[in-house]
């Protein structure tokens, strides 16, 4: 496979074909950062439909570029119906949180000049124009424990609903998360694309900085589901996991139970796990007082454990356990 070098003005997402490129943006300094980027076209791409797949959007997440590698080695371009676009890996990693740059910017507040905040105009510019299907690919990385989940953002159209439902079900994730109103954290890609009406999707399929075996999977799953049940890729594909046995949940966003100071994070639960309303979760220690008897801290609703602390240590403020009420 060949990639070119261009420019982000140069890059074609509307010819028919495949096409590889290292996508560059240049820095301070005349650093320079490349996107790998890959376009598969078909004879029925209609204008502004098809499918893009995010991952790395933070640098220590690698679900997402594995299983985007594995599907770019995968698609027989004579299978291609509409567009797919893939971007294995997203982000430069350069101190920002690529994550919260979706935000608006004018001629009185412009976006500064970095590597990141350009990547987030790069995609604004060049890659929401030519798709409806927006599936961003995360793991917890070194912040966060998580179960494996898909996230979508819910249509207030009954079948546009469902059919949001139906994606992030042929996952095969054992949970799949109807995100509430955008606002929480502010400048989320898929928060910024769902603005624009397209169905978008997020995830957290691993943690700690690992390759999650069964987090690769329902990535690719996911995508792949994706692109052939919505028209864009030819071909037949078999429910997996918690999918195909039915034993997957629709829960919704969780409420969070945090750290009430600096100390030390006890949990007595694990991702995925179901808890229930006053059932202690875990415990708050503090070392500076040793011989003071822990603070227990108690589930504030029933539900699921999606992600919870990833090591002791914690902030005040800190989340330290997530409860997901089920919806189905």
């Amino acid at each position: 496979m060949e990639r070119r070098e261009v420019e982000p003005a140069e890059l074609d997402l509307q010819s028919s074909g495949q096409r590889h490129y290292w996508v560059v943006l240049t820095g301070d300094a005349e650093s320079v950062y490349r996107i790998p980027l890959s376009v598969f076209v078909g004879p029925q791409a209609a204008e502004g439909r098809g499918l893009v797949a995010f991952g790395a959007m933070h640098g220590d997440e690698y679900e997402g570029p594995l299983a985007i590698k594995h599907i770019m080695g995968q698609i027989n371009p004579n299978d291609v119906r509409g567009r797919i676009v893939l971007v294995p890996v997203l982000n430069a990693d350069d101190g920002l949180n690529l994550n919260r740059l979706f935000v608006p910017y004018d001629d009185t507040n412009p976006a500064p000049d970095t590597i990141t905040h350009q990547i987030a105009a790069f995609v604004r510019a060049r890659i929401w124009p030519h798709v409806h299907i927006v599936i961003d690919i995360h793991s917890g990385g070194d912040i966060i424990r998580t179960a494996h989940y898909v996230s979508f953002t819910p249509a207030s159209d009954p079948l546009e609903n469902a059919q949001r439902q139906e994606i992030a079900r042929w996952s095969g994730a054992p949970f799949r998360i109807e995100r509430g109103e955008p606002g929480a954290a502010p400048g989320l890609l898929i928060d910024d694309a769902g603005r624009l009406g397209k169905m978008t999707f997020g995830s957290e399929l691993g943690w700690g900085g690992m390759a999650d075996q069964n987090g690769v999977r329902y990535a690719r799953q996911c995508v792949l589901a994706a692109a052939i049940r919505h028209n864009q890729l030819e071909g037949e594909i078999a429910p997996i996991d918690h999918h195909a046995d039915g034993s997957q949940h629709l829960v919704a966003s969780a409420a969070a139970m945090t750290a009430p100071f600096d100390g030390h994070f006890e949990s007595l639960v694990t991702c995925g796990e179901p808890v229930s309303r006053g059932q202690t979760v875990g415990y708050m220690h503090d070392f500076e007082r040793i011989d003071e008897p822990p603070l227990a801290v108690v589930s504030t609703a029933d539900g699921f454990v999606p992600s919870q602390a990833r090591g002791a240590r914690v902030r005040r403020g800190d989340n330290l356990v997530g409860v997901s009420r089920v919806v189905e």
